[in-house]
């Protein structure tokens, strides 16, 4: 087992978290801050990007959320596939949580929290949005911060490269599906036109021109060539996401100082989410006899989102200064410290978790 974990390439399943991922909910902080006080400074700048749209897709925003978005797919290796089959009551229950319950719960506690029980405390005319932000939060599951999970939970690395390898290519036919079926269902009008321009902009085209250049990395240099572009794309990642932040701050600087327990409303809902699919997961696999090594990433899986695409969505559908966009970026402040808690109850339930299979 050791010698054929040795043999991922490491900037996938291997891959350690860095100074930037570690303190992400910092950086979210400042980026808060700072696209508060510039939106107040200087509006007319953020004004000036909020125009720049063509069919209700902002292309500032649409270049930032490519160059997040590319770098992580050129680190998933679709030949991975093949190997679904080795680990299939895992794969089976980290598809069932992802496609089956995990939008689904977001939506229900979504009217139940945001629709109900927190209205009073939200303003009226976001209440609809912020439940949207919330279902396309969920319906994508995370593709590159699992490798890191995965990794510190010692995971079977075969089985994390393969289920997000599937999962990337379910989500291609079944994000719209979903997100249009469940913002139907809680009454929000659903611009599908929009919907599937974001689908095809954010997931379909970044898909095959990443695919297209990991094979000809590989071609031409092989593995090194390939490690080399992903450490030089990793800041432009990084300054993307922090850029695409400081422009959404901006534009809601003025709301979320008018409520300024919005963050906090929005982060529960989402935290029971989280926790309630990593469990679910996580005791599946217990129950059909999964090795440890499977069901720890699959919690993960399960419980993380794709913040990335989802914030792109948000700002596509709702606009920059919409409650969705909002919801989505809570999303992004909370993922880091709630899904090390998680990577923490998996590690010290380990040896309960095998008691069982002994």
């Amino acid at each position: 087992m050791r010698g054929q974990r040795d043999s991922v390439p490491r900037q996938g399943v291997g891959a350690k978290m860095g100074r930037f991922e570690r303190w992400l909910t910092l950086w979210v902080g400042l980026c808060i801050v700072t696209g508060i006080l510039l939106g107040h400074a200087t509006p007319g700048p953020f004004q000036m990007v909020g125009r720049l749209e063509v069919a209700r897709v902002n292309l500032p925003v649409a270049l930032l959320i490519w160059l997040m978005i590319v770098p992580m797919l050129l680190k998933i290796d679709f030949r991975a596939l093949h190997r679904v089959r080795e680990h299939w009551k895992g794969v089976g229950v980290t598809l069932f949580i992802n496609w089956g319950v995990k939008p689904f719960s977001m939506a229900l506690l979504g009217w139940l929290f945001i629709g109900h029980l927190f209205r009073p405390w939200l303003p009226a005319g976001q209440i609809d949005s912020y439940i949207a932000g919330l279902i396309i939060l969920a319906a994508a599951p995370c593709t590159a911060m699992v490798f890191v999970w995965s990794h510190l939970t010692d995971g079977e690395p075969h089985f994390t490269l393969s289920q997000v390898a599937l999962n990337d290519l379910i989500m291609v036919f079944a994000f719209a599906p979903i997100v249009g079926i469940l913002l139907g269902l809680s009454a929000i009008i659903v611009p599908w036109e929009t919907l599937l321009l974001s689908v095809g902009l954010f997931i379909v085209v970044p898909v095959i021109v990443s695919q297209a250049w990991r094979l000809r990395l590989l071609a031409h240099g092989g593995q090194p060539a390939l490690d080399a572009t992903l450490q030089t794309l990793h800041p432009v990642s990084l300054v993307a996401l922090l850029a695409t932040l400081v422009l959404l701050f901006g534009f809601q600087g003025e709301q979320i100082l008018a409520q300024p327990l919005v963050i906090l409303l929005l982060a529960i809902p989402i935290l029971i989410q989280v926790y309630f699919n990593a469990g679910l997961a996580y005791l599946l696999n217990r129950r059909l006899g999964e090795a440890h090594c499977v069901a720890a990433p699959s919690a993960l899986i399960g419980a993380s989102n794709f913040f990335e695409l989802a914030v792109a969505t948000a700002i596509g559908l709702f606009g920059f200064e919409s409650g969705a966009a909002l919801a989505t970026v809570v999303g992004v402040l909370v993922e880091v410290p709630v899904m090390l808690s998680v990577v923490h109850i998996t590690l010290a339930t380990r040896e309960w978790y095998q008691r069982k299979q002994a």
